[in-house]
Order: C-alpha cells, then sequence, then structure tokens
C-alpha cells in the first residue's frame, strides 16, 4: 500500500507511523522508568452524562468528533456536552457503526455483549436517524455505487432506500398525512387511562363529579381551552385559579379558589398565586364544579396541555379531551412544553419571565388555538414546521446567552450546558481531506476518488474487520460500519425483541411482598416501600389464602433495594417475604443485576432514597456537601410532570468514596426521613430509558402486559449469535488501535414508518487511566 503524507491536529507525520506505535509505547515506558526527560501528557475525555444531558443529538456528535479530528489549529471548537484534554495528543479518532441496532439491541443483548460493555464508560442515548452517516458527508451527498473497476459490482438498485423526514416524523406514523375532523385527535379511553385521567367508575376518581357531557361528539361540537394553577398543600396539588376559554378565545371563567387544607408552598413562580391574593378569596372547589358544569354544553370537548393535571385537581370527570402534549406527538413519550409550542406554532409569547407566574387563562387560550391550528392545517402541514429542529436550535439560543454563568468546581448539582453550534456547510469528511487526513471508510459505504459510494452488499463483517485491522492503524479518521442485515431490521422481529424488552424490564421492576392479615394497613405498607424509591403502581394481590401486594417502581435500584432490605422485615404487623416475578425470562436476574452493579458506567455511583419530595437540588447539594470526594448529584425527574422523585444519584470521584458514603448514607437520618443506599445499576443514560420504555405508548411493541415469553425464533436465535460474533470483532478492533485512541461505537437506532428506537454511543480513550482498557 503507498504510504502518502498525512496531518494530525495540523502536525504532518507519515502515513505508516502507526507501524512503530510499539517502538515508541517502548521508549516512552523506558524514559518514563529512567526519569529521564517529561512525561508526555495523555488526552482525556471527561462527560457528565445524566438526565435530559444523555440524550445527545447528531449535531453534537459530529461537534465532538470535529472538534477531535481537527482541534484548535483549525478553528474546531470544543463540544459543547463533553471535554477533550490535551487534545492534540489524540493518536486518532475511530469510530464504529453498527447499523441496524439500537439501545433496545444493547439492552436485549447486554450480557453478550461482554466485551463492549467493559471497554467504554462513557455513554449516551443518541437521536435516531434513517440515514447518519448522511450528516457526516453533508446534506447535498449522494451514495454512488462504487465504481466496477475495483472489483465490486453494486448499482444504483442496491443502495439503501432513503426514509423521507416527514414519514418518520412521529406525528404522521400517528395520525398520517391526511386531514381528519377533530373527534379524530380526542383521545381513547385507553389513552386517558394510560395518562393519568380521571375515570368514571375508576377507584381512583371516588367523589369525582362529572361534567355530564354524554352527548356524542361530532367534529362540529364546540372546543374549550381549560387551565389551572395549583398550590401545594398538606393534602397535595390542590387548584387556586381555574380558567375556562370558548372556541373564539372569549374568557368565561377565570376564578381564585380558597383550597381546603393549608397552603404549605405557593409556587408563586409558577402558579402566580400569593397569600395575599387568597384571603379575600371565598370561591371553594364546589363552586367551581358547579359552575363549569353549566358552561359546558353537552357535546363539549376540552383542550388543554396535560390536561390530566387539571381534571385530576379539579376533580372532575370529562369524557372528550385534547391533549396538546400528546397531539403534538414527540418519540419515545417526551412532550413539547406548551410555551415553546405557543411560540414555534402561533408565534406567541406566553409565560414571560417580566410576569409573576403563568396566566392560565393565557395558557387556555394557546391550548385551544394550537388545537385549532392542528385541526385545520392537518398533520402534514404541523410535521413540516420540523418542531424538533426548532426546539434544538431555541435550546442552544438560551445557552449561548447564559454561557457566562460558569459552574462552580467541586461538589454541583449536575446542569450540562449546551453550547451553540457552528456547523459548516461543507461536509466533515471534504473538512478532513482539506487539512491534508484521508479518512478511511470501511463497511457499508466506503470512499472512492469521487466520494463516498456503496460497497459490495456481500461482504461480510470478517472481511470487514480483516481489512480495519490492516488499514486503521494507518489512518487518523476512520469510519468501520459493521451489519447485522436487512432481515433483522423486519418490522416484526423489532416488535418482538421491544416487547420481551419491555415485559423483562417490568418484571425487575416488579416486587410482590406478603403475605400479610386480612386487614392490614395498605398505607403503612406504600410508606415502607416508597422508602426504597417511587413507585409507579401498586396492587393488592387477592387470589392467595392471605393478601400480597404486587409494586412496580420506576427505577430498578428501588426494586433491588426493597428485595435487600425488606426481605423478612416486618411490615404492617406481618413479618414478610419480598421477591421478584418468577418467569423464565428472570432467571438470569441476578446475573444480570450483578453486572450492571460492575459496570464501568456505574463506577463511583451510589442511589440514595428516602428523600423528602419537599426538598430542593440546593438543600441536598448542602446536605452531601459533606461527603468526601463528591463530584457530581444527579436529581432524577418525572418525564412527564417534571416534578423530582424522592431519590438521587451521587458521583464521587474515586470509587472508595463512593463505598465509604454507603456506610455513612444507610441508616441517615435526613429532614426526619430515614435514607436507604446502594450501589448504582442504572444511573445514565440507562435509568431515562427505562423510563421512556416504561412509558412509552406500546406502538412498536404493545402495552406493558405479563405474559408468557415463547421460546427464542430461528431469526432471534441467529441474532444472539451475531450479536456475540459482532462483541469479538469490536474487541480485536480496539486491541489493535494505538494507545490514545478516541473509539465511538454508536448504535444508530431506527427511525421508520415502522417506529423508532432511539440509538446508544459509547465513547472512551484507549488507556485514559484505565478506564476504556479491556
Amino acid at each position: 500500500m503507498a504510504k502518502a503524507n498525512v496531518r494530525l491536529n495540523g502536525c504532518k507525520r507519515p502515513a505508516g507511523a502507526g507501524e512503530d506505535a510499539g517502538a515508541r509505547e517502548s521508549a516512552r515506558k523506558r524514559r518514563k522508568a529512567d526519569g529521564g526527560g517529561p512525561e508526555e501528557k495523555s488526552p482525556r475525555l471527561s462527560a457528565a452524562l445524566f438526565g435530559e444531558d444523555c440524550e445527545i443529538s447528531r449535531d453534537q456528535l459530529y461537534e465532538l468528533l470535529k472538534y477531535a479530528a481537527l482541534g484548535k489549529c483549525h478553528n474546531a471548537t470544543q463540544p459543547s456536552w463533553c471535554h477533550i484534554y490535551h487534545q492534540s495528543h489524540l493518536a486518532g479518532v475511530v469510530v464504529i457503526v453498527l447499523h441496524e441496532m439500537s439501545q433496545l439491541h444493547f439492552y436485549k443483548f447486554y450480557l453478550q455483549f461482554k466485551h463492549l460493555r467493559k471497554l467504554f464508560r462513557h455513554r449516551f442515548t443518541l437521536t435516531p436517524s434513517a440515514n447518519f452517516l448522511a450528516s457526516l458527508y453533508g446534506e447535498g451527498a449522494n451514495l454512488k455505487p462504487q465504481n466496477t473497476a475495483q472489483g465490486l459490482t453494486s448499482t444504483s438498485s442496491e443502495c439503501i432506500p432513503e426514509i423521507s423526514d416527514l414519514e418518520c416524523d412521529p406525528i404522521i406514523r400517528k395520525y398520517g398525512e391526511k386531514k381528519q375532523g377533530l373527534t379524530s385527535y380526542t383521545l381513547t379511553l385507553e389513552e386517558q387511562k394510560k395518562n393519568d385521567y380521571p375515570i368514571k367508575g375508576s377507584p381512583g376518581c371516588k367523589g369525582f363529579v362529572d361534567t355530564e357531557c354524554d352527548q356524542q361528539r361530532t367534529d362540529s361540537s364546540p372546543l374549550f381551552g381549560l387551565d389551572c394553577e395549583m398550590c401545594l398543600t398538606a393534602k397535595g396539588n390542590e387548584v387556586t385559579r381555574v380558567s375556562l376559554v370558548d372556541a373564539q378565545g372569549q374568557c368565561l371563567l377565570n376564578e381564585l379558589v380558597k383550597p381546603e387544607s393549608t397552603i404549605v408552598n405557593y409556587r408563586t413562580r409558577f402558579s402566580g398565586i400569593t397569600k395575599k391574593m387568597l384571603l379575600p378569596v371565598n370561591t371553594r372547589l364546589p363552586d367551581i364544579q358547579t359552575r363549569l358544569k353549566k358552561l359546558l354544553p353537552h357535546d363539549a370537548v376540552l383542550v388543554g396541555h396535560s390536561l390530566n393535571a387539571d381534571l385530576q385537581a379539579l376533580e372532575m370527570i370529562h369524557p372528550s379531551v385534547i391533549d396538546t402534549s400528546l397531539l403534538f406527538a414527540r418519540n419515545e413519550g417526551r412532550r413539547f412544553k406548551l410555551k415553546f409550542l405557543a411560540k414555534a406554532v402561533l408565534g406567541k409569547e406566553i409565560q414571560c419571565e417580566q410576569k409573576l407566574g403563568h396566566d392560565p387563562a393565557e395558557d387556555a387560550r394557546a391550548a385551544l388555538e394550537l388545537a385549532q391550528f392542528f385541526i385545520e392545517q392537518g398533520p402534514a402541514k404541523v410535521a413540516e414546521l420540523n418542531l424538533e429542529k426548532l426546539l434544538t436550535t431555541e435550546k442552544l439560543a438560551e445557552v449561548s446567552q447564559n454561557k457566562a454563568a460558569l459552574q462552580p468546581q467541586g461538589c454541583r448539582v449536575q446542569k450540562q450546558l449546551n453550547e451553540p453550534l457552528h456547523l459548516p456547510k461543507t461536509c466533515f469528511l471534504d473538512c478532513l481531506q482539506v487539512t491534508g487526513q484521508k479518512p478511511l471508510l470501511l463497511g457499508r459505504q466506503e470512499l472512492d476518488s469521487s466520494g463516498p459510494c456503496q460497497s459490495n452488499p456481500s461482504t461480510s463483517n470478517k472481511q470487514i474487520l480483516q481489512r480495519a485491522l490492516e488499514d486503521v492503524p494507518l489512518s487518523t479518521f476512520s469510519i468501520i460500519q459493521f451489519s447485522l442485515g436487512p432481515e433483522y431490521i423486519a418490522s416484526h422481529l423489532l416488535a418482538g425483541l421491544c416487547e420481551k424488552v419491555r415485559s423483562k424490564l417490568t418484571d425487575m421492576l416488579t416486587i410482590y411482598a406478603g403475605p400479610f392479615e386480612e386487614s392490614f394497613c395498605l398505607k403503612s405498607v406504600k410508606k415502607e416501600f416508597g422508602r426504597c424509591g417511587p413507585i409507579q403502581s401498586l396492587t393488592v394481590v387477592t387470589e392467595t389464602y392471605q393478601p400480597y401486594v404486587c409494586i412496580q417502581y420506576e427505577v430498578l435500584e428501588a426494586a433491588q433495594l426493597a428485595v435487600e432490605s425488606l426481605n423478612g422485615a416486618e411490615v404492617a404487623g406481618s413479618y414478610i417475604k419480598v421477591q421478584r416475578p418468577v418467569a423464565a425470562a428472570m432467571l438470569d436476574c441476578d446475573v444480570l443485576i450483578r453486572e450492571l452493579e460492575l459496570d464501568v458506567e456505574n463506577e463511583g455511583v451510589i442511589y440514595v432514597a428516602g428523600l423528602k419530595k419537599s426538598l430542593t437540588e440546593t438543600d441536598l447539594q448542602e446536605e452531601f456537601s459533606q461527603l468526601k470526594d463528591l463530584e457530581t448529584l444527579f436529581l432524577p425527574k418525572d418525564l412527564q410532570s417534571g416534578k423530582h422523585r424522592n431519590c438521587c444519584f451521587l458521583k464521587f470521584q474515586k470509587s472508595q468514596s463512593a463505598v465509604d458514603a454507603l456506610d455513612v448514607i444507610n441508616g441517615w437520618t435526613m429532614k426526619g426521613s430515614k435514607l436507604r443506599s446502594r450501589n448504582a445499576l442504572a444511573s445514565g443514560h440507562l435509568c431515562r430509558w427505562i423510563w421512556q420504555m416504561n412509558h412509552s405508548n406500546g406502538k412498536q411493541g404493545g402495552d406493558i402486559s405479563y405474559k408468557k415469553m415463547g421460546p427464542l425464533s430461528d431469526s432471534e436465535q441467529d441474532l444472539t449469535k451475531k450479536v456475540k460474533k459482532l462483541d469479538q470483532h469490536i474487541k480485536k478492533l480496539y486491541r489493535c488501535l494505538q494507545s490514545n485512541t478516541l473509539c465511538i461505537v454508536l448504535f444508530p437506532g431506527a427511525n421508520s414508518m415502522h417506529g423508532s428506537q432511539s440509538g446508544l454511543g459509547l465513547m472512551g480513550i484507549k488507556d485514559d487511566g484505565g478506564r476504556s482498557a479491556c
């Protein structure tokens, strides 16, 4: 192979310099042992990927690759979501792309990926893309069949079919492209149950008032916008202001309400309610319920943003609703905020910071107009707005304005800043070649003299690996692509995998406790098990001789903590047994829990439960500040309500400090609440993904259910074998890399007409303090 001169970070070196890597490494070790000459600085990678910050877009990934490959010498800036120290000492950049695979595959085959999960400390959720590599080629790049003179015979018909962005849009997948009447957008009974709407006859709605609007709806039924503001009382969230607007935007009701219970937090910043405002108010909740019943015609359709919370607070049941937080659909259960939608769709500014709290009449009117816009324009026009892109642009602009506000060092609550991206119009590969670097592409797409092209589709992963082992050491930037094959992205197979993962996650989040006495206190049980972490559901099992309780938690650590700390304990007057469901898929549960606990991503991270929800981030930061080497405090939030849960994760600079903290925290009483803690299992992106899987709308695999999982099909067994081979390929490829090479492994995810699955990224610098070494 001819050796050309290439550049890395502006410094010329021979393309074959990788062949002398072993000699250079030996010389470096001799210098260090002899004390002769200063030790070279080693590049390091730092990232705190928690909560929303663990979700990375293609543009942010591009940002990292550009800085890693080009550096400051070529006006590339540090990535906004992570930091590379001593970038100029990087030996190279290697990106491994696993086509047809998503985050779902990584955790379905978590135990099979035994090498991959031990190599990389940093992981992030990747926004799914129909064609990930197109973003590196540039917007106008079209993939061509490779030149037949090179011995490969791809034709244009063999190119990967492009799926239009419109078809991939979650709004189009949910509603189709054609305009429909308003009845097509009202929530079904099942959707209302899933999104916690008050339902007539359900156990949690005893005493709720029915609006008695029971007339059949048509596409000409009247729309009414509704919004409430709540304050926190001794009872919970209670209504303190109610607004109702008609289809013309006229305000029919805008009343202050005095709650029955004592207010413990007015939440003035959001509610706009003050103690002084409520002093002269005599209106109570029953008065408002009566007025709403009189104002609403029998075929009324209520419109609101996350309207379930308003109806729950009003203690009212209404059968026909349009929820704009669900109408403007997003992937994986996420929701747009009302303020953003009002600005992006209607061009209106609401909830301005200059105002004291939210104006419910303004919010009700905005939700109503959003629904009217959606109905009048149709899903296709709404999808063309490209709301996801607008949201990203808005976030970047906001952070750019706040860039001057630097975070303090030491113990801090993680608030990652995402700086604005300045992406060149030229494609990334052109940028590399302009600086003298010749990028290496192997796999599905390769490079010839005229640019990216399709390779021979019959090339096997083993052949790609053999070429990579020879060529990667000679290149400073490489993209190696392995593929499962198109037969493994069939919709029925993906749906089956998704259902099995969701079912197993549900089982791992679920525990059974008992037996209890017939007259046991369920409230006491909920309180005791709630100290282990946030509970999603709690039901009494009555099919047994004595009653048991089935508890499903929101996080894996809570379920494991309950099994470890409450099995054999006395709860509600009975000594109980605590166990997970018994099923074939759960036979390796203990192995999986152990491997998650030992996962490098959870190194130095502990889980703490039993926190009072009234505690703020600042309160917790002060309480935990005495712990040695505390680096980050992460307070998980409910992705729907935005409220924080009664648990947190603490990340320490040293693993031993985390072990010491466990001894201190267990049994620690904070503000009258006894804390429980253990090693983390799913502290980073996995915590968020589990929540999304547990609350997904079931479009990719059906609702959460307890059903018997059948044996693996032939295609699934074959897929398992392929995954094991891929894991071996990555291990061999990683071993051949020079020290100080940045390696990124990407599961691009799926974004097609069949559904959306988020991607996953794993990254590390080889020999980066031992954390990325095998």
